[in-house]
């Protein structure tokens, strides 16, 4: 398999982290999304122009909850869905919170937008990132606690792939300067993921196309 991707794109850190987990090889393909010609190439292989996209014997995939998805499916070894259909639910209702109501008001087009069509100075975009981070973590915290089914990770003490879906969050939260101090499952959760092997090899710092 081929894994198109950016080393700081969130979507594309989900799926690193899955790969990792079910310890499936796969050849990393950085694609260059500031590069405006880099990207036209990439177009031809992803019409979508969004990353990550998975070449696999089957095609190629896109949108990392799909590819998500796709891994449980096919190689179902080490699972990352609970059996139990509530805890399923629970599980796909985190990723679906952080992939669809926070991720999407922090992504690359909407940020590109509010600089050059809105004029829009650095500072105001970050404190735009804030706000829709923090709105959607004060969110996600509430539902954490209430739901009765957190533990060491976001589902009992077992990784999921909500889990793969709250560390690259966790980390664009930092990146930007969101206050954390009110989301202790959250940043709990966090810790406990990335002291894990699989987590920290996906991590952006490590990836061949991060800067330095």
């Amino acid at each position: 398999m081929q894994l198109y991707g950016y080393y700081q794109s969130s979507a594309a850190y989900r799926v690193r982290i899955a790969l990792n987990i079910k310890n499936l090889p796969v050849e990393h393909r950085p694609v260059a999304l500031l590069d405006s010609a880099a990207l036209g190439e990439f177009r031809r292989t992803n019409p979508q122009g969004f990353v990550p996209a998975l070449a696999t014997a089957d095609g190629l995939l896109t949108q990392s909850i799909a590819i998500l998805d796709y891994l449980e499916e096919h190689f179902p070894q080490t699972p990352l869905l609970p059996s139990a259909a509530d805890q399923k639910a629970y599980v796909r209702s985190v990723a679906l919170l952080i992939a669809c109501d926070i991720h999407p008001l922090n992504n690359l087009r909407v940020l590109q937008y509010l600089r050059h069509r809105e004029s829009l100075s650095k500072e105001r975009v970050s404190a735009w990132c804030r706000q829709w981070i923090e709105d959607g973590f004060t969110r996600l915290e509430s539902f954490l606690v209430n739901s009765g089914f957190a533990g060491d990770y976001v589902c009992g003490q077992t990784v999921s792939i909500a889990d793969c879906c709250l560390v690259p969050q966790v980390f664009n939260a930092r990146r930007l300067g969101c206050d954390l101090s009110a989301y202790p499952t959250i940043t709990r959760v966090d810790a406990r993921c990335t002291a894990l092997p699989a987590f920290a090899a996906a991590h952006p710092a490590r990836q061949a196309d991060a800067p330095g």
